[in-house]
């Protein structure tokens, strides 16, 4: 995790998959308590273990469009859904349809 300089951010160590294996337990608790640990093979940076992000929970409309994933609306006279229906593997569409709209 170079900076560019030769510097690491700060909180952040780099570690061996060696020293990985023999210091799991200290590292993951390192982890938790905010540090990233960059972990390298033959000096070159593979993966990194670090902290769980926070989440506001599923993503809306909004955040998808500002991402980049879905495509905003064309048609403004529609309204925003207002609801969240849960699916169940294997449901049909059609199925599906049918039961939001209640029919």
């Amino acid at each position: 995790m170079d900076q560019g300089d030769g510097t690491r951010p700060a909180g952040t160590i780099e570690i061996g998959v060696r020293r990985l294996r023999s210091e799991l337990a200290a590292l993951v608790r390192r982890a938790g308590a905010g540090e990233r640990v960059v972990i390298t093979v033959a000096g070159r940076p593979v993966a990194q273990l670090g902290p769980v992000e926070p989440t506001a929970g599923p993503p809306t409309l909004a955040d998808l469009i500002a991402r980049g994933d879905v495509d905003a609306p064309r048609r403004a006279d529609r309204p925003e859904p207002s609801i969240t229906v849960p699916t169940w593997a294997g449901v049909r569409l059609d199925t599906l349809v049918r039961e939001v709209r209640g029919r």
